[in-house]
């Protein structure tokens, strides 16, 4: 994999003016860019998996821990419009994880929407700590439980959750054969991964098993795998080019640039211009947040 070199001076200097995803033009740079137009709901492949989803999606994993989320937090009843004001607004994506705690609310809003246009992506949460219980079942018990509390007869996505360690595709080996079963069977429609280190991404970036991964990136390197975006995005840029779905999480860092508008319209201009980020999901808590990215895509989009 071949190493580029980025001067500190020039990024800020590109940052300032909304073009950092420039910087990475060249040997790096990912091809066949899957952004069509300027709808942040158009439709876009996650790589090689065969779903097809809204370039914008919503994440439901906002302060989650401990199947405890902003979403479960705060009344039902808010949580369940929010959810059906991004769909009516035109998001078909929805991301959850045992550790959020937000498949019944999904369960509770799905007889609203068409479940054939939906990608439902929920995680397996495999280490220590992060749900309530100590036992750790195979993963064709979770998914089956998980399809109860979702009341859906198939997941589209199913991925293990926050991989670290460099080695995961050897320790988890199981757990991803009996995904590919399930896959096989239809009771899934991809498997993958979502990872929060380098090393993670790099062993899923050689794993032929990963369908989709969830990639944390923006340009300042807040809450991300390294503190300067260029080697996580020639590895993102890889993971594009091998066929896998690409799904970039943490674009305001985490929610620590939610209140920096000029620094969120920079992050989306960036990650929108890679070309090699398949699609976004964005942990919103108002309606009204909904409807600002909304716009705010828009006119990223028309500017790239």
């Amino acid at each position: 994999m071949s190493k580029i070199t980025i001067k500190r001076r020039e990024f800020i200097a590109a940052l300032g003016m909304g073009t950092a995803h420039l910087m990475f033009a060249g040997p790096l740079s990912a091809s066949n860019s899957r952004v069509l137009n300027n709808d942040p709901f158009q439709k876009v492949r996650l790589g090689n998996s065969g779903i097809e989803t809204t370039l914008l999606g919503m994440g439901t994993g906002v302060h989650a821990s401990n199947r405890t989320s902003f979403l479960t937090k705060q009344a039902k009843s808010e949580s369940i419009d929010l959810l059906y004001h991004a769909y009516n607004t035109g998001i078909r994506y929805f991301d959850m994880a045992d550790t959020y705690g937000t498949h019944q609310l999904l369960a509770d809003v799905l007889p609203k929407m068409e479940r054939k246009d939906l990608t439902l992506t929920t995680k397996i949460w495999t280490r220590e700590g992060g749900i309530p219980e100590k036992a750790r079942p195979n993963a064709d018990v979770v998914v089956d439980r998980f399809r109860k509390e979702l009341k859906t007869d198939y997941i589209d996505i199913v991925q293990v959750h926050c991989m670290v360690d460099e080695d995961w595709t050897e320790t988890l080996k199981p757990q991803m054969d009996i995904l590919a079963n399930l896959k096989a069977k239809g009771i899934i429609r991809a498997h993958g991964v979502s990872v929060h280190s380098l090393d993670a991404m790099k062993n899923a970036l050689q794993s032929e098993w990963v369908d989709v991964i969830h990639v944390r990136i923006n340009p300042y390197g807040i809450a991300m795998d390294k503190p300067g975006p260029a080697e996580v995005v020639e590895v993102i840029n890889a993971l594009h080019r091998s066929g896998k779905g690409v799904i970039g999480m943490k674009l305001i860092g985490d929610g620590k640039l939610r209140n920096d508008s000029e620094k969120i319209d920079h992050a989306l201009r960036f990650v929108l211009g890679l070309g090699s980020v398949d699609m976004m999901i964005v942990g919103f808590e108002e309606k009204a947040q909904i409807d600002n990215y909304v716009a705010r895509m828009k006119s990223a989009l028309k500017e790239i």
